[in-house]
């Protein structure tokens, strides 16, 4: 593949890394000034054009704002500017005043290629001139009217981002709109009946009544597509066999059981509990739920780990954290996507982070990394999250990283999650009580109670009180 080069004093380097130098900003290690810092010197400080010299001219010949300049002198943050008023223009020859948020958001990005990249996008320009000119309501249902659904979200992200749009719960409307398509493939008339009465009156009400307390995530989403599914399969299953769900027998729950893998077994006991509670099956009985606990690692492979880790020469520092709080402090994933940048505290020459209450230390060999990644987070120059307080901001608007992404990193890496946590949860309960552990890293009380003789700890056996002091003697008898 040819790639374009430029011609600087050190020699030739490639257009990325030439448009990567054209959106540096900071102080000049020379000079002192804030302004654009293309150069870099003999020890890698970062130099601007006028001391580093021979760089040349990047001063934007129609706003005066150095930069990255996109053609004939005009960087590209006014060329971002000029398509996207034409793309939002609203027929009288300005920008729909509903959107002007959304435009001044976009043209404040970091990285204003990126911007000018995504208008060039098919998909793109389409979407945002159907809103500009209103042949869709700028709402949440508007959108969902739109094709293809992947670029939507994204656009409706932004537009929740700016202000344009209400917050809702992201994955709730999601599941939402998912909903009535999934529906509409189902042939059988009974069936559809039945899973859209389980859907309405269990799936949807218990996602509802979530996302009123707390944002139901990922994870919650996908079990609740999981379960229709499920139940779907099991319906199927029983018209196989020639019977309805309301003449379903034990021999066809047994059967399915038997088949079923352990999170298919799972997936399907919510389906056929709510059938049974509201009359749809006859009472029958569920095969007991087996539990297998994930195996922990050993405790050497998890300090060989959190050497290389902490030696960061094959991963970047999202990666590092992220694998920091697993296997030093038992974090689940969906807890880590949740954390902000003020759950970091650095208090003097010690850093904590907030993970219950109260805070926990962070290490000083770890603290150095956290903090240095606090400030350099990645996914900051566009305009998804210019302004998030997310630890772990994502691509999306308003979004931190995927779960599912993380996870596979983490795998690609070799860092085991689940059996890294097994570990780190059973040697932090070997250092405090299981009530002071639970506290501090948020883990349930009893579930750390549960763990604590697993881990071999002992704390039970130690008597409650102050055992720094001595008992006095009783005073003699006279």
């Amino acid at each position: 593949m040819l790639v374009a080069m430029c011609k600087w004093p050190e020699g030739h380097l490639c257009s990325g890394c030439f448009a990567r130098a054209c959106e540096t900003y900071g102080r000049c290690a020379s000079c002192g000034v804030e302004r654009l810092v293309p150069g870099i010197g003999k020890d890698g400080e970062a130099l601007c054009t006028t001391c580093a010299g021979g760089l040349g001219n990047f001063t934007c010949t129609r706003c005066g704002i150095e930069g990255w300049l996109h053609y004939a002198g005009i960087c590209g943050r006014c060329v971002l500017a000029d398509r996207l008023t034409v793309i939002l223009d609203d027929g009288t020859g300005a920008i729909r005043p509903e959107l002007v948020p959304f435009f001044d958001s976009v043209c404040a990005m970091s990285r204003p290629r990126s911007g000018i990249l995504w208008l060039t996008k098919p998909h793109v320009p389409p979407i945002l001139r159907a809103l500009a000119l209103g042949q869709v309501p700028l709402t949440h249902d508007g959108l969902s009217t739109l094709q293809p659904w992947r670029c939507v979200i994204y656009i409706r992200d932004l537009l929740v981002g700016c202000g344009v749009l209400a917050p809702v719960d992201r994955y709730l409307f999601l599941f939402e709109q998912w909903l009535p398509g999934w529906m509409q493939s189902i042939e059988d008339a009974n069936h559809h009946k039945i899973l859209q009465r389980f859907a309405t009156w269990h799936v949807l009400r218990q996602l509802r009544t979530a996302a009123a307390t707390e944002p139901i995530g990922p994870y919650r989403n996908q079990s609740a597509r999981t379960h229709l599914r499920q139940a779907r399969l099991f319906l199927t299953d029983l018209a196989g066999h020639g019977r309805e769900l309301s003449g379903c027998t034990q021999t066809d729950i047994d059967r399915w059981f038997a088949a079923a893998s352990r999170t298919e077994q799972q997936s399907i006991r919510p389906f056929l509990r709510w059938a049974m509670k509201s009359r749809q099956a006859p009472k029958l009985h569920l095969p007991a739920p087996v539990s297998i606990p994930p195996t922990p690692i050993s405790q050497q492979q998890r300090i060989a780990l959190i050497r290389r880790i902490h030696a960061g020469t094959d991963m970047d520092l999202t990666e590092q954290v992220i694998a920091l709080l697993i296997l030093l402090y038992a974090q689940p994933l969906s807890r880590i996507v949740r954390l902000t940048i003020d759950d970091v505290i650095h208090d003097g020459d010690q850093v904590f982070i907030r993970l219950g209450d109260p805070p926990v230390p962070i290490p000083g060999p770890f603290a150095e990394t956290v903090l240095s990644y606090v400030a350099n987070r990645s996914n900051l120059t566009t305009a998804t999250n210019p302004t998030s307080r997310l630890l772990f901001p994502g691509q999306r608007a308003g979004q931190p990283l995927h779960p599912t992404s993380i996870r596979r990193r983490l795998h690609r890496l070799g860092i085991p999650n689940i059996n890294g946590r097994s570990r780190a949860i059973r040697e932090l309960l070997l250092q405090a009580p299981a009530p002071v552990v639970a506290g501090m890293v948020g883990y349930n009380p009893g579930h750390a109670e549960q763990l604590a003789p697993q881990s071999g700890a002992t704390w039970k056996r130690y008597a409650v009180g102050d055992h720094t002091k001595t008992r006095k003697p009783p005073p003699p008898i006279t």
